[in-house]
């Protein structure tokens, strides 16, 4: 029986236990997202060099988790909102505490182990397809990746019905114990504040102050190292908590104050509800801003390692292609590429010596990149061009500068730049080598792959990254080595913003309940629906814009940590793509928010029965 309730309650309520089911169900397959990576070892060592990255995705992997607990006692909730006055009434007509409880514990699992099940079947198939349009749209490669993966589905799956057992546990002896009459007006009751003005200052500063300290450890990171982090965190999570729990309330009571806006359209409504549960907002808000930076930083840092491997391979080699002793065929390939430069240089290979011909050099000058640290101490690179009279200067002092250029079928031990005299007293087997280079590297590189590949054939070698004078070599190398970094950050990136919106939406959505009844009441004497929904875009706006506002500025000083490391030498560059990226995501869950929203308090009749809970 007390399953048929406890079913039935869900089926009549069935499009708002949708709302409740599809954020759950979201919360799982980003968990199950983010454990396929950190349970796999195998595939985070395979694809980066850093050896501390599968204790990093661990510690990620616990604060997901302490993230997810904060979403789910928001959903959680959301849930008892939905319940509370049908519980309440099931008293009312006489019903037995202990079946109340029962009746609470199996809903509340029920949903705990339905959204748990979808959702690690969504989370398989959302790790399929992002991870195949991260490697097909980034030229990413990756090893040892796979989307289904048991551990992470039993570790999901423990996780989540842990949570929702003490959820179960919690909302069972919540009710229970509250009285009737609390329950029939608890979100009615609004949250009482008063702020001495002098701590209310004090409360600005230090925040403010704490900001700025943890900024400034994330610069100073190369001399503080791990330290730094452990500043960095601590004070700007308790600086973004006190900036919240000022700012946001001296916004609000500054406005108030304001009777040209104030009395402008439903302002004055709009800030009472914004200071309705100011507290709880705060908290909220804070959180939210901290995992806005992760999530923005994850995308930023990933898309910038795409760019520095672009950066560092035109930095390394001036070449983009390299064929040794080319083929008519592979020939007709590469000037098929309309390349704006081909250089071609023969020698000679006689015995253990190879002789260049010195006037290739005079025709088609060597382009050599040389790194080179600069005053501030920073690394740059130098362009060395070596023409015939500078290889003729030293004749044999070139063999490392040339060795790529020698077929390495030739096992050689020196190198000479001879004149055309003394080229043509060589007895040797000719040989020639071509360089080209194209007008945009990256928009030809997958043409350049197969004659890449033909030429690595031909020559009997078995390393993807054979030279490091030819700049498709050096790409591909260096994609190899960061493309794990480009993956993760792009990936987790993701599954922190979907994370974090949905913690901010389910919290809205929890005191839609007791927003209904003012909304209709509003609607009651008169006032135009078109003003109601303006009000509620504006109210949740608020609330979205607040702490990407913060998390914007998170970002934007923590990218520090990465320049002075050099990992990112321009980690600033394009930064406006990720933004973008950011942007469009968040504001997506912003107006779903607000759909939802509007669905609970301004649908006719709706509002009622909501209040009521049938």
């Amino acid at each position: 029986m007390l399953w048929k309730l406890a079913l039935g309650g869900i089926k009549s309520r069935l499009k708002d236990y949708i709302v409740l089911f599809s954020g759950l169900t979201i919360s799982a397959a980003i968990f199950y997202m983010f454990q396929s990576l950190a349970s796999n070892p195998e595939f985070l060592k395979a694809n980066s060099t850093l050896g501390m990255i599968v204790f990093i995705f661990y510690f990620g992997s616990v604060l997901l988790g302490i993230i997810t607990l904060v979403y789910i006692l928001y959903a959680n909730s959301f849930l008892l909102t939905m319940r509370q006055r049908t519980y309440a009434m099931f008293m009312m007509l006489g019903a037995k505490s202990s079946k109340i409880a029962q009746l609470i514990f199996i809903e509340t699992v029920a949903v705990g182990v339905i959204s748990t099940v979808v959702g690690s079947a969504v989370g398989v198939g959302l790790t399929s397809i992002i991870s195949q349009v991260l490697v097909k749209q980034m030229d990413i490669a990756i090893t040892h990746f796979s989307p289904w993966s048991t551990s992470a589905a039993l570790v999901t799956a423990v996780f989540f019905l842990v949570l929702f057992a003490f959820a179960a546990i919690y909302n069972a002896g919540k009710l229970v114990k509250t009285p009737v009459l609390n329950l029939l007006n608890q979100a009615k009751t609004p949250t009482r504040f008063k702020r001495n003005p002098v701590l209310w200052g004090i409360e600005v500063a230090g925040g403010l102050i704490l900001l700025a300290v943890g900024y400034w450890s994330m610069a100073q990171l190369n001399t503080l190292q791990l330290f730094g982090l452990g500043i960095a965190l601590v004070t700007i999570v308790l600086g973004s908590y006190f900036v919240f729990d000022a700012f946001f309330l001296m916004i609000i009571q500054l406005l108030r104050r304001n009777e040209r806006f104030r009395t402008k359209e439903l302002h004055s409504f709009t800030l009472g509800q914004l200071s309705f549960r100011i507290r709880d907002f705060t908290r909220l808000l804070s959180m939210v801003s901290i995992v806005f930076a992760l999530a923005l930083g994850a995308i930023t840092v990933g898309l910038g390692f795409h760019d520095t491997i672009q950066t560092m391979a035109e930095q390394i080699s001036p070449y983009d292609l390299m064929l040794h002793d080319p083929t008519t065929a592979s020939q007709k390939q590469a000037d098929a590429l309309s390349p704006i430069s081909v250089s071609t240089y023969q020698y000679k290979v006689a015995g253990k010596n190879v002789y260049f011909l010195a006037s290739d050099f005079n025709r088609a000058p060597f382009k050599e990149n040389q790194p080179q640290q600069r005053a501030d101490g920073s690394y740059g690179v130098k362009k060395v061009t070596y023409g015939e009279a500078e290889m003729l200067k030293d004749p044999t002092g070139h063999t490392q500068t040339l060795a790529d250029l020698v077929t390495q079928k030739a096992p050689y031990q020196t190198i000479t730049v001879v004149n055309a005299a003394d080229y043509a007293k060589v007895n040797g087997t000719v040989h020639s080598t071509q360089l080209y280079i194209t007008k945009d590297f990256m928009a030809i590189k997958d043409k350049l792959k197969p004659l890449v590949a033909a030429d690595q054939k031909q020559e009997g070698s078995t390393n993807a990254n054979m030279s490091m004078n030819q700049k498709y070599s050096v790409y591909a190398l260096y994609n190899t080595m960061m493309s794990g970094f480009e993956f993760m950050g792009l990936f987790l990136g993701i599954a922190f913003l979907a994370m974090l919106a949905s913690c901010l939406m389910f919290k809205i959505l929890s005191g839609a309940a007791s927003d209904a009844l003012r909304y209709q009441m509003l609607e009651k004497i008169g006032t135009r629906r078109s003003l109601l929904k303006k009000s509620i875009r504006q109210e949740i706006g608020t609330l979205f814009v607040l702490p990407g506002i913060l998390g914007v500025i998170h970002v934007l000083f923590g990218l520090q940590m990465f320049k002075v490391t050099s990992l990112l030498p321009q980690p600033y560059h394009n930064i406006w793509l990720p933004f973008l990226i950011f942007l469009v995501l968040y504001v997506l869950y912003y107006f779903l928010t607000v759909q939802l929203y509007s669905g609970i308090v301004l649908h006719s009749g709706k509002s009622e029965e909501f209040q009521r809970g049938e």
